[in-house]
């Protein structure tokens, strides 16, 4: 009982987020002054190309020491982290169940529940669920509880945790990556009225997260097999160019503005035009899982598109994107969105890459 209440009355002690890539580790530690946030800690490294394969750590034990070895040189001696999986490894669904159900009812439900929206069977998923607000049901004119459904393969978050165990570390928080996200674009979202849908495109390394958002909520996932290394693989194919995992050159590129043919002004090289036919064909993506939701509801509009990831840093993308999908778009800086006093500059390239480490962190904060 003494050890109890030594830990009862213990101070919190401030955790880190830790993002875990098939490119980078990002770690970041922020914390509370009066009204601001503050970065106290920022690492990142390189991941090696065999430790992921299609979104999934298949080597743990080098990730583990990779972890590790960056807590160590950057001297960070925080233990607890909030850590997520990628939105490709999760199954989300908004569920409208009765208002009338106790927390023991709704834990049995959501239970039952579940296994209809699995890809995988039941009593191989961990599954969480959060209540979220009161809507009226348009099936049935019912006042109804809107949850929010969270599964993944326990042999994935087994992995996670066996990661984070042999680098020494606890977990506190295990969350899905588009959550995280939204955590740091909350203050843009809330700009935003229920009938007005938000899409989020978080260009990631070999990927594009698309999240769409209503009222701060996500309703619609998917993941979409275009990231910047496809896009800097089809520029070095097209300029007979070694292939390599390092996208640093795309990054500083600018995407030509088209006109209102559609046509890029100016000759455009044979690295530009391959460039432009990957971003093409993710905008029709983005385009066909836009309408499909858009399709299931007669009131909604989509009234932003934010890019977010590595591959915002790209220049002029947003207007690539505005002008292909004929929505408003921008480019997130999650730095500059949540007002973070930074000690050291970090470098365009790597400030849009960090929405979802940031996202972490805040809720070590």
């Amino acid at each position: 009982m003494v050890n109890y209440l030594k830990n009862f009355f213990k101070r919190k002690q401030p955790g880190i987020g830790i993002e875990l890539g098939p490119e980078r580790i990002n770690i970041a530690e922020i914390h509370q002054q009066k009204d601001k946030l503050k970065l106290v800690n920022f690492a990142t490294a390189e991941v090696p190309e065999d430790v992921f394969f299609e979104g999934q750590i298949i080597d743990a034990p080098t990730m583990a020491e990779l972890i590790e070895s960056i807590m160590t040189d950057n001297n960070i001696k925080t233990r607890r982290v909030a850590t997520a999986i990628s939105g490709r490894e999760a199954v989300t669904r908004v569920i409208p169940v009765p208002t009338e159900l106790n927390d023991q009812e709704l834990k049995d439900y959501m239970n039952q529940e579940a296994g209809l929206y699995l890809p995988f069977p039941r009593e191989e998923a961990d599954v969480d669920y959060q209540k979220l607000g009161v809507i009226i049901d348009p099936n049935d004119d019912l006042e109804k509880v809107q949850v929010a459904l969270v599964a993944t393969r326990k042999e994935i978050t087994d992995t996670y945790i066996e990661v984070f165990t042999q680098a020494g570390l606890a977990i506190d928080v295990l969350e899905v990556s588009n959550f995280a996200l939204i955590r740091t674009v909350k203050d843009i979202l809330q700009q935003y009225g229920p009938q007005e849908a938000t899409v989020i495109a978080n260009l990631e390394f070999d990927s594009t997260e698309l999240s769409i958002v209503v009222d701060g909520i996500p309703q619609f996932n998917r993941t979409i097999p275009i990231g910047t290394y496809q896009m800097q693989s089809s520029l070095n194919e097209a300029m007979n160019l070694p292939p390599t995992r390092d996208t640093a050159e795309l990054v500083g590129m600018t995407v030509p503005v088209l006109d209102t043919m559609g046509v890029t002004g100016g000759d455009s090289n044979p690295g530009t035009n391959a460039l432009l036919k990957v971003l093409s064909e993710l905008a029709d993506e983005l385009r066909r899982s836009i309408d499909f939701y858009l399709n299931q509801f007669e009131d909604l509009e989509v009234a932003q598109l934010l890019l977010t990831g590595s591959g915002a840093a790209i220049g002029q993308i947003d207007d690539f994107f505005m002008q292909r999908l004929s929505l408003p778009a921008s480019k997130v800086d999650p730095i500059e969105t949540l007002a973070l006093e930074i000690e050291e500059e970090i470098m365009p390239e790597q400030r849009f890459g960090l929405g979802i480490v940031l996202g972490l962190a805040l809720r070590e904060v």
